[in-house]
């Protein structure tokens, strides 16, 4: 028994640059969703620069974020659980599973697949209606493990979609392109393309002021017939919050659900939650 067999629907999350913001985008998808009344899982699959524990304040020392092997599979951690009450959220990341937080993952292609593919069958993650998946950046070893595996389950065609995450720069975007041959190549169908950092949200007027190109995403978007679900500002509120961790800012939750790009995210889901409609 793998612990997909459970989960109603997984997006994947893809950029073809690194420091497009994709980690904080995945963020904002598995809060929505959460935020919405769902089960969701968060996996990270960036084995080289796993960033999603630190974002919310799970710390692999502590005794609640333990990962824990059982005959069904490795325990995510219960990011939101009270002391009485497990909550809807839970994580698994390579950066768990390390000695320590600063050691260097220096493994080649084979052994990053077998990681992988126990990463995404060998999780206990009971049921859950959405499981997000962090990638990194570009088309490497990761994704062709990601979707070998996960399109080897019986219903992955009902259940398996991917997200893109751009910058408004003609650089992401050269890259975004490659992204979505990938997707075209392995009949890997795409919800739809998020415009990232288009531009930045003053922390004292919360006015937006464009500070890049502008546009790139939507031309993108219509070049490739894919669904353009939004644009995200630069939040330094919400970016603070992530830097500290969710879990370490006095009600971080809802601190964080009231951030503008976060406010903002509520039109991208109710896009993505059509999807399936």
């Amino acid at each position: 028994m793998s612990g997909l067999d459970k989960i109603k629907r997984i997006i994947v999350v893809l950029s073809g640059k690194g420091g497009v913001g994709k980690s904080t985008v995945t963020t904002q998808v598995a809060l929505s969703l959460y935020n919405s009344g769902y089960r969701v899982g968060l996996l990270d699959v960036d084995l080289c620069g796993p960033s999603i524990p630190k974002m919310f304040g799970v710390d692999k020392n502590s005794k609640e974020s333990v990962v824990y092997e059982t005959p069904e599979g490795m325990t995510p951690v219960d990011v939101f659980a009270t002391s009485s009450d497990s909550s809807r959220f839970k994580l698994i990341s390579m950066a768990l599973l390390l000695d320590s937080e600063n050691d260097a993952v220096i493994w080649r292609g084979p052994r990053k697949v077998a990681m992988i593919q126990r990463l995404l069958t060998g999780v206990k993650w009971g049921e859950l209606d959405y499981l997000i998946i962090d990638t990194p950046p570009g088309t490497s070893d990761e994704h062709i493990a990601v979707m070998t595996v996960l399109k080897q389950h019986e219903h992955a065609k009902e259940f398996l979609r991917a997200i893109l995450v751009t910058t408004p720069q003609m650089l992401s975007i050269n890259d975004v392109r490659r992204e979505i041959t990938f997707c075209h190549k392995t009949a890997f169908h795409i919800i739809g393309l998020i415009e990232n950092m288009s531009g930045y949200v003053c922390p004292h007027c919360s006015e937006c002021t464009n500070i890049f190109a502008q546009g790139g995403g939507t031309l993108l978007a219509e070049q490739y017939s894919i669904p353009f679900l939004g644009r995200l500002p630069i939040d330094n509120r919400l970016n603070t919050i992530l830097d500290q961790g969710i879990t370490k800012v006095d009600n971080g939750l809802e601190t964080i659900s009231e951030t503008e790009t976060m406010k903002l995210f509520k039109n991208i889901i109710n896009q993505i939650l059509d999807h399936w409609e």
